[in-house]
């Protein structure tokens, strides 16, 4: 149970500081899991992360959920779930409660293109934290271009190009591998 709790107010942390979506929560979760508590590596976080895009719902519970499974099982996804909407739920209700009177206030106005600005700088550390640990070579560099690319010239799901992604490594990862270097 204590499990649980520590489960669920690690992800109300998370869930109260990320603001501007799923590339925002990545170096909060970093800090969080990986760096605090050690339940996960970056390549664990980074890997979930990519899982959570594909599957419906929100990027950060979605994330979240799979941090919390792997130290608790259904019990933990569901602790670190939980904890994860509810600073959004508390805060959602505040601010819906207040907002439609303040919405035309300068200083309210500018507030929220402070948070903007501060958003845009935490998506650019999480992208130079990704970027360290994800082009290790020049087959990612490469594959990194062609995703940037197909993704601005085309309009296509980014569910396609993680799946893609996916089977070119898988792919890469045969090549790479000696013929007949199994286990005997």
């Amino acid at each position: 149970m204590k499990e649980l709790l520590q489960i669920y107010l690690a992800s109300v942390r998370v869930g109260a500081l990320t603001f501007g979506g799923g590339y925002a929560m990545l170096p909060i979760l970093q800090k969080e899991v990986v760096e605090s508590k050690s339940w996960n590596t970056e390549e664990e976080i980074l890997d979930y992360y990519a899982l959570a895009q594909c599957l419906p719902g929100l990027i950060m519970v979605n994330t979240l959920g799979l941090v919390g499974q792997k130290r608790r099982g259904k019990a933990g996804a569901l602790a670190a779930g939980l904890g994860a909407i509810t600073p959004s739920l508390i805060i959602i209700t505040l601010i819906a409660a207040v907002l439609t009177a303040f919405a035309d206030v300068p200083a309210v106005q500018h507030a929220f293109a402070g948070i903007r600005v501060c958003v845009c700088v935490l998506i650019f550390n999480s992208i130079l934290k990704l970027w360290k640990s994800s082009v290790i070579d020049r087959i990612c560099l490469i594959l990194f271009f062609v995703i940037v690319l197909g993704s601005l010239f085309f309009d296509v799901t980014p569910i396609a190009f993680v799946v893609a992604a996916a089977v070119f490594g898988v792919l890469m990862t045969a090549a790479r591998t000696p013929k007949g270097g199994g286990a005997a």
